[in-house]
């Protein structure tokens, strides 16, 4: 039996980044001192994101395989199913990965305590030898986080962690037909989210607040999942009445618009485009992502 993969997920640094789009670190400092800001700033989150990377690689026992992935590779790298994906970096990254993932172990690391928010990176560099041997022993503790999944009538699927969003890829007005919750309703609105009791916690709170909603947002675990409506527009054809609710069973859209989108995470460039008259249903996928905690 072959030892297990180590694969480490990271993030190129905002340092790095703005080098490479400057072309010097004198020119990117430049830059930033005209803006009032400091290089020393990029400098040691950059450098302690490499310490953290550093810290995670000595900590990878030397007779396991190991692999290394950044952000932008995600979609072209092939995890195996007896993986260990260490990530390190923002709660963002966890998320950018899951939907690549099939019930691998996922050890959430946070390079900047105290920066981040840690929900999904809740350890820091230097527990990762002690987790990765307890998960070893079959010791480890797991939460399994529901995801939410978007599947189109032509067979396009789609898999996120926090939600996915449905509507225009401009500012325009999203025009579809929901059906949810045993109701249905024509309706015209700025698109709707599909969020995990994961994303409760991100854009679903916002509208959440925004909407000054009653509803009871699900456990990170909780096989449902929460939608809310984006300002939905009353016409003589398009109504207010159905704008959130918990599901249990997938809500279904069937498109009206031209064009709609409908993407996960953020991540507009992984996405499903939907022309007018198709339909996509959305809600609580059967993958979930198995987080050490």
């Amino acid at each position: 039996m072959s030892s297990p993969r180590a694969v480490v997920v990271h993030r190129t640094t905002e340092l790095d980044e703005l080098v490479s789009r400057h072309g010097t670190r004198g020119q990117a400092e430049f830059f930033l001192a005209s803006r009032g800001r400091q290089l020393a700033d990029l400098q040691d989150r950059h450098d302690r994101t490499a310490d953290a990377l550093a810290t995670v690689s000595r900590a990878i026992p030397v007779d396991w395989r190991r692999a290394g992935v950044e952000r932008s590779e995600l979609a072209r790298f092939l995890f195996g199913p007896d993986d260990v994906v260490l990530v390190v970096g923002q709660d963002g990254l966890v998320a950018n990965v899951a939907k690549y993932l099939d019930g691998q172990a996922v050890i959430g690391i946070d390079p900047l305590p105290g920066v981040n928010a840690g929900v999904l990176v809740q350890h820091q560099a230097a527990a990762v030898k002690a987790l990765l041997t307890e998960l070893t022993k079959g010791a480890s503790g797991f939460l399994n986080r529901t995801m939410i999944e978007a599947v189109a009538d032509d067979g396009q699927v789609l898999r996120a962690l926090n939600e996915v969003y449905v509507g225009q890829p401009t500012q325009q007005t999203a025009r579809y037909s929901l059906s949810a919750l045993g109701s249905a309703e024509r309706q015209a609105s700025s698109g709707l989210i599909v969020a995990s009791g994961t994303g409760a916690t991100g854009w679903a709170a916002s509208i959440h607040r925004a909407q000054r909603s009653t509803l009871s947002l699900p456990a990170a675990d909780a096989p449902a999942a929460a939608f809310f409506v984006r300002e939905p527009w009353p016409s003589p054809t398009t109504g207010t009445s159905l704008t959130e609710g918990l599901l249990a069973e997938p809500l279904e859209l069937t498109i009206e618009s031209d064009t709609l989108v409908a993407f996960g995470d953020g991540i507009e460039d992984d996405r499903l485009i939907l022309a007018a008259g198709q339909t996509v249903r959305i809600g609580v996928s059967q993958t979930s992502l198995h987080q050490v905690v």
